[in-house]
């Protein structure tokens, strides 16, 4: 599409069933009850300036420019904050109000830097259109500068700079960073003259100061005074193309805007029903890993990993790996290859992949990372609601009156949705925060939780029965709703279940080590407290007891009738851009898509009538399982596409003897990761900027992800894997994306509805898509639970085989950091390590003292299954006897020291619960020296001096 700004009304939508209509000009016009006049004008195709308003923000009234008459009102009231009233007659253009208008514009110019033709701003700049709208040509006072003010320019922020000289006082970015995202972090300082922003502190600076670079600062800017360095290097873009974020589970729409075939913004889109125009420091900045140095564009193979890289052509390297597949598969059968989908790649590539196993390895050994981080979400909610995935839109937050937010931490990692829940938090709304690490939402300058249980890490079931304890012996369930819309019978064991005096919080204080008054306080408010929303992450799912711990969530919510309406309902916080869809699409070796079993032979009729071809019956290995085999001798070839399972998978040592072991592993990927060290083909990946597809987000939301560029490495993902395919001889004929989904609708009865053509119209949908619900389904189970009576299921608590001791006292868990992600392959190469260029070891005071260790100490992390070093920071946001530290730096390989330890039902690895030791050292330990000596020598490609990390 060409570019044009995105349409802006002045003020925000308001939702009302009464409608009032006024005359704007001479022209009538009806809109909602409560619509400022600025909105209904801008509706009604006219246009009022303004430089003070945005209609993602509140009416301000501050500049003074949107004045106009109303027939019967005195003076000249302002647009945006007068509301319409039936019969109102508005004038918006009279010499009157040209004049005042002019003069006033003629006040901000004159304190207003002249240099509009070398402004990276001209052009781009709502000033400049604002002075010519309101036909301003000459000023009679002089511009002093900002001079006067000591102040320059800050150039700290690595994305965006702040020129206070052309500052023109209209708290825009102020109201963003408060009413949008919800930090707070900017102030106006001064009066009249002298009024400037000020990031914090006097002596602070953006970088310094409590700014999370989301960006909402710099686009509510109406001039250069917040502008990004992108945009002053390469100019105004020319075009914009509305696409998907390819970062974590909100799902954010973004206007990818461009000059040529240079990416010169990412600006979150108004219309995306995820983000509503928001955006988070990742999606809006950190793109640059697209075009890094480090980024594999050609083809390479090798013998063996002790070889150097040579590249070749994707003819030889097809045609190279295929032979090698198809030799394997002769010699060891199929059940001996495997492949592993990405929860970064769109549906339709994921799709393929798994297609690709099952139809032309022969085998159901396909297996996702989704399933290492929320697989006990879909066995859990399954069981007890009858589908795989969380119950609520995004937008129903606003309606929750208490939320139970237990094993997250949205503001690092899912910031734009937890820029929402702060806003509904600053409105009244009740939290209750259940987390073994006091997490940025149980306390900060702006938001407090009502409750915060500090557990004991790998107690959550034992947490949540006690909890259904307090709502059943006090009598707190929604009996009414329990009768309507679950089994009875089951209730009533559970009931008994949870009743049992060893089940109160009392009785489990010594084992959750939260104390039983602030237990049952939390209990009363989410069973009493009006609308209950519940929300969860990985701190709930990578536990032995994961499944059990979704289930316990899933009864809580069916005792208290918190299902089925707004602001109610069970949600996982997805982790990465399409776990949701990764797992939509079957990537688990037991399920094809849709979540049905490749044991039921109905489903497996269907498959292999459309492909052509016959389907193993019996499901294949997880990733665990195939390691195992390939140390065994039986597994032999891995295709890795989108994934670096040596770095995010549990037990390092263990996933490099199994990859070492295998004859064949292909890694398609955009860089040399650290899997890339075992393997024996490389195939370059595209990023999410060079592909047409969709992703799938926490909330069943499917969007578009549109091409913004041509795929550097000449493909696009879902082409490798077609060539691939076609390789070995499949005959593959898919010319574009949309293709693919109409194959995975056609077999998919939850996405029987869905098209390009259909997501091009709405603009997104929720599953399930069908004949029952042709628009989608923002909110589940409202007329009933899709399995059709809720299922109660009795969660007991089984402590993890993972115990501290003498030996190993403290518990690790582990989790993220705002301005990194996952494995950090693509953050890492960003400006985004300005903010965290290591992984540091979060320790208690009590237990750091007893070790003799301060903040920046190197310390010996240590489990029973191996080791590692980094650096110690002394805090109390973790309580005695538990240590945290991030994952997203290879040179700490955090997961050396996971253990096998899994969810009993799923196999999702138990990151969350490792006994350690926490010791002074000197340094980098002799492990990881020998890994990046081995990782360095694995890198090497002929004809190049040295592959970069």
């Amino acid at each position: 599409m060409g570019y044009e700004p995105q349409a802006d009304f002045g003020t925000p939508e308001v939702l009302s069933e009464i409608t009032v209509t006024l005359t704007i000009d001479g022209r009538p016009i009806s809109v909602p009850a409560g619509t400022s006049v600025m909105r209904a004008a801008a509706e009604s195709g006219g246009s009022i300036p303004k430089l003070c308003a945005s209609d993602n923000l509140a009416a301000f009234g501050s500049c003074r420019l949107c004045l106009v008459e109303v027939d019967g009102m005195r003076g000249t009231p302002a647009s945006c904050t007068t509301p319409v009233a039936e019969g109102m007659v508005v004038h918006t253009q009279t010499p009157r109000l040209q004049r005042l208008r002019k003069g006033v514009m003629e006040l901000y110019i004159s304190d207003h830097p002249l240099d509009c033709l070398t402004c990276s701003a001209n052009n781009d700049c709502e000033l400049q259109d604002t002075a010519a709208q309101v036909g301003l040509r000459d000023v009679r006072y002089g511009y002093e500068g900002a001079s006067h003010l000591g102040l320059g320019v800050d150039s700290s922020n690595p994305y965006f700079d702040f020129d206070p000289s052309k500052c023109i006082a209209c708290s825009r970015c102020v109201r963003a960073c408060d009413e949008v995202q919800g930090t707070l972090a900017l102030t106006m300082d001064g009066r009249g003259f002298a009024s400037t922003i000020s990031a914090g502190q006097s002596a602070d600076n953006f970088l310094s100061s409590e700014c999370v670079s989301c960006g909402a600062c710099v686009q509510a800017c109406p001039t250069a005074t917040l502008q990004e360095k992108a945009v002053k290097e390469i100019g105004k873009p020319e075009r914009a193309v509305i696409t998907t974020c390819a970062y974590c589970g909100v799902g954010c729409t973004f206007r990818a805007e461009m000059r040529g075939e240079q990416l010169v913004r990412m600006v979150p889109w108004k219309d995306g029903k995820a983000n509503r125009g928001h955006s988070c420091v990742k999606g809006r900045f950190a793109w640059g890993y697209a075009h890094h140095k480090d980024r594999i564009t050609s083809p390479m193979i090798r013998e063996s990993i002790d070889q150097p890289w040579r590249e070749v052509s994707w003819d030889e390297a097809l045609s190279h790996t295929a032979t090698r597949l198809n030799a394997i598969k002769a010699q060891h059968g199929a059940r001996a290859l495997g492949g592993i989908t990405s929860s970064r790649c769109t549906n339709e590539e994921t799709f393929l992949v798994q297609k690709l196993v099952r139809a032309g390895f022969g085998s159901n050994n396909v297996d996702t990372c989704a399933r290492v981080c929320h697989s006990p979400t879909g066995y859990g909610l399954k069981q007890t609601f009858g589908t795989s995935a969380g119950t609520q839109d995004f937008d129903s937050v606003m309606d929750a009156d208490v939320i139970l937010l237990i094993g997250a931490n949205p503001t690092d990692a899912h910031p734009v949705f937890a820029s929402r829940m702060k806003r509904r938090l600053r409105q009244g709304a009740k939290l209750i925060v259940i987390d073994p690490r006091r997490i940025d939402l149980v306390r900060s300058p702006h938001v407090e939780a009502a409750h915060h249980l500090p557990l004991q890490p790998g107690t959550n079931v034992a947490v949540l029965t006690a909890m259904a304890h307090v709502i059943v012996t006090e009598k707190l369930a929604d009996e009414a709703f329990i009768r309507e819309r679950c089994d009875w019978d089951e209730y009533q064991d559970w009931a008994a279940f949870v009743a049992d005096e060893r089940h109160s919080p009392e009785a489990l204080e010594a084992v959750t080590r939260v104390p039983a008054a602030d237990l049952r306080a939390a209990a009363r408010l989410y069973a009493t407290g009006g609308n209950g929303a519940i929300y969860y992450g990985l701190g709930v799912t990578e536990h032995s007891q994961g499944s059990s711990t979704v289930m316990a969530i899933a009864n809580l919510a069916m005792a208290t009738g918190n299902i089925g309406r707004r602001g109610v309902g069970v949600n996982p916080l997805r982790g990465q851009n399409n776990v949701q869809g990764a797992c939509d699409m079957g990537s688990f070796p037991h399920e094809l898509s849709g979540y049905r079993h490749i044991s039921d032979g109905a489903t497996r009729a269907l498959f292999e009538a459309d492909w052509g071809v016959a389907l193993d019956p019996d499901p294949g290995l997880r990733i665990p399982n195939m390691l195992d085999a390939a140390v065994d001798g039986s597994f032999r070839a891995l295709y890795v596409q989108g994934e670096d399972i040596l770095q995010s998978d549990p037990n390092t040592h263990h996933v490099a003897a199994g990859l070492k072991a295998m004859d064949l592993v292909i890694v398609h990927d955009l860089f040399l990761n650290e899997t890339a060290n075992y393997a024996h083909v490389f195939l370059p990946g595209s990023t999410f900027l060079e592909k047409d597809g969709t992703f799938t987000n926490a909330e069943r939301r499917i969007q578009l992800v549109r091409k913004v560029m041509e795929p550097a490495n000449g493909m696009s993902d879902w082409q490798v894997t077609q060539a691939l395919a076609n390789a070995m001889g499949l005959g593959w004929s898919y010319s574009h994306p949309r293709e693919i989904m109409d194959e995975v609708a056609r077999l998919t009865p939850s996405f029987a509805g869905v098209s390009f053509a259909r997501l091009e119209e709405a603009g997104s949908l929720q599953w399930p898509v069908n004949a029952a619900h042709p628009d989608g389904s923002p909110i589940m189970h409202e007329d009933g639970f899709v399995r059709g009576k809720g299922h109660f299921v009795v969660t007991d608590y089984i402590p993890t085989d993972e115990r501290t001791g003498p030996r190993y006292p403290l518990l690790l868990t582990t989790g993220r950091i705002l301005s990194q992600y996952n494995v950090g392959a693509q953050t890492r190469r960003t400006e985004n390590s300005i903010w965290h260029d290591e992984d540091v070891l979060e320790i208690h005071p009590t237990d750091a003292e007893n070790r003799g260790l301060n903040t920046g100490d190197w310390v010996r992390l240590a489990s029973r299954t191996g080791e590692t070093t980094l650096r110690a920071l002394v805090t109390d946001r973790v309580a005695p006897g538990v240590v945290y530290t991030t994952f997203h730096h290879p040179s700490t390989q955090a997961n050396v020291v996971t253990t096998d330890y899994s969810d009993w039902a799923t196999n999702c690895p138990e990151y969350k619960v490792t006994a350690v030791q926490v010791a002074p050292s000197n340094g980098p330990s002799d492990w990881q020296r020998d890994y990046d000596a081995q990782a360095r020598q694995s890198r090497r490609i002929a004809g190049h001096a040295e592959a970069a990390e």
